[in-house]
């Protein structure tokens, strides 16, 4: 299966609501989006029916009003985008990006226990390969 290009910012706005739903029309995406953006109607519609277009979003035809869903799991998508900032904005070097992230936002005592979790995970995974 081909990649999905990746959402602009509104567009990833749109797919947030729909990984929230699980499936929505376009009234449900824009009545969600009101309380942060305040757009008309045709411009969610339109804008979700160019992320059918380019294979970001499914929509099922069968009732009335269109229901659409997002082609991809949450997880699939963020990780595409990571993968593509870690290329062009940091040569490739997951530890640059995480050396930038933990500089740009204090992480909580918390989120440094479950980071420390995934670090010993993954040096587990790396002994077996």
């Amino acid at each position: 299966m081909p990649e999905l290009p990746r959402p602009s910012d509104f567009e990833l706005a749109i797919l947030r609501v729909l990984w929230r739903l699980g499936e929505g029309t376009v009234r449900q995406v824009y009545e969600a989006l009101q309380p942060e953006r305040q757009l008309g109607y045709t411009t969610v519609l339109k804008t979700m029916q160019i992320m059918a277009e380019k294979g970001l979003l499914l929509r099922d035809e069968q009732a009335k009003s269109h229901v659409y869903r997002p082609a991809e799991p949450a997880q699939e998508t963020r990780q595409g985008m990571v993968r593509d900032l870690v290329d062009k904005a940091f040569e490739g070097s997951a530890m640059q990006l995480l050396a930038h992230a933990l500089h740009a936002k204090r992480p909580s005592a918390s989120e440094l226990d479950e980071l420390q979790a995934l670090i010993e995970q993954a040096r587990k995974g790396r002994r077996r390969a």
